[in-house]
């Protein structure tokens, strides 16, 4: 790879990082040889805020610190002078990728856009239910893909809920509340009168939500509980939201909701470990092999789900919420109560057939 002068690949980037029509994404991390910046990473993108074209740039030390500023503000000159020993910056027509030398010098790799680019700035024309430059963005964070990953599941709870008034949502496994501070904002927009609550099992999690939720002022609406999904302290739920919990979590916030008796359930799966090492013990070459049985347990474990919530009176739709490009765990089981029960022949055919004892099962021994 061909080593070039650094001030002149730095002039180059400060040219795409001021181009408020070019610029998706930039980052700059690491450090040059006996040299440290004062930032350990910084990312900056364009964000649209009350119709003014911005540069958002989020610096992070111990943690993140959020600017928005013009596309000519000295502050793009400061970030390039700072001694960070690698840049990748996405462009709408090319990723450029600096690293620099022991010596000093700069190694540019260089190809055309990436998918995921194109798919941004094509973004800025897409019609988002929660708009990419929301004001929550600047206080929550989130890049693109998980902002489309927001927009997809917002899309679904919209879908789900219809003309429904929700008084409490209830986000179990909530992690950093993406989904939990969205679901709030969304529906607020939409004009109810909504109550958030954001379960974790770790407490600094919590912490660092409710700080978030008070940055915001949503305090008195959008609060968080640190605490397992089966033993948090919350008594009730119209909706319960559950994405990517892993392997029984899933079962746990699905058993959860029944015992709350909530209206509404929309869980996207994460791995399946339970039925899979159930299965091993099947004759079966279907899931003779680690890799198809793997798969083959995603596919009977979320089925199994669906048949016992149907038997429990929930009409459930098993659906694809977001493009299989951004993540391989896009299923998401739809739930709504107030259908006749039904699926308990071919619920008790599966059994019969593969030999296993569901999670959720055996945690709801009606079904």
């Amino acid at each position: 790879m061909p080593q070039l002068p650094l001030p002149d690949v730095l002039d180059e980037l400060r040219a795409r990082l001021t181009d408020p029509d070019a610029l998706v994404r930039a980052v700059a991390a690491g450090k040059r040889r006996s040299e440290t910046p004062r930032w350990s990473r910084v990312e900056l993108r364009p964000v649209t805020i009350k119709g003014n074209r911005l540069l958002q740039v989020v610096a992070t030390s111990d943690r993140p610190h959020t600017s928005n500023v013009d596309f000519g503000d000295p502050l793009v000159a400061e970030l390039l002078a700072e001694p960070f020993g690698n840049w990748h910056v996405e462009t709408t027509t090319e990723t450029i990728q600096l690293r620099v030398t022991k010596k000093g010098e700069a190694q540019v790799s260089r190809q055309a856009a990436s998918r995921d680019a194109a798919d941004t700035a094509h973004d800025r024309k897409k019609a988002y239910l929660l708009p990419p430059d929301d004001p929550i963005y600047d206080v929550i964070g989130g890049n693109a893909a998980k902002r489309r990953q927001v927009d997809a599941f917002l899309r679904a709870l919209d879908a789900t809920l219809g003309d429904a008034r929700p008084k409490r949502i209830v986000d179990l496994g909530c992690g950093n509340a993406y989904l939990t501070f969205a679901a709030y904002r969304y529906l607020t927009l939409k004009g109810l009168d909504t109550e958030v609550v954001g379960v974790d099992i770790r407490e600094d999690q919590r912490k660092r939500n409710t700080e978030l939720a008070e940055r915001l002022g949503w305090a008195g609406k959008v609060t968080f509980v640190a605490g397992t999904i089966l033993d948090a302290p919350v008594d009730s739920a119209d909706v319960v939201l559950a994405l990517h919990a892993c392997d029984t979590a899933t079962d746990e916030a699905l058993a959860r909701a029944v015992e709350w008796g909530a209206e509404y359930i929309l869980a996207a799966p994460c791995c399946h470990h339970d039925l899979a090492s159930q299965l091993k013990k099947h004759s079966s070459p279907i899931v003779g092999q680690p890799i198809l049985r793997e798969r083959f347990a995603d596919v009977l474990t979320d089925t199994l789900r669906a048949l016992i919530l149907r038997q429990l009176g929930y009409k459930v739709e098993v659906a694809e919420f977001v493009d299989s490009a951004h993540t391989p765990r896009n299923l998401l089981i739809r739930a709504r109560r107030g259908a006749a029960p039904a699926g308990a022949d071919e619920y008790r055919a599966l059994l019969g057939e593969w030999q296993v004892s569901p999670w959720l099962a055996r945690a709801l021994p009606a079904s």
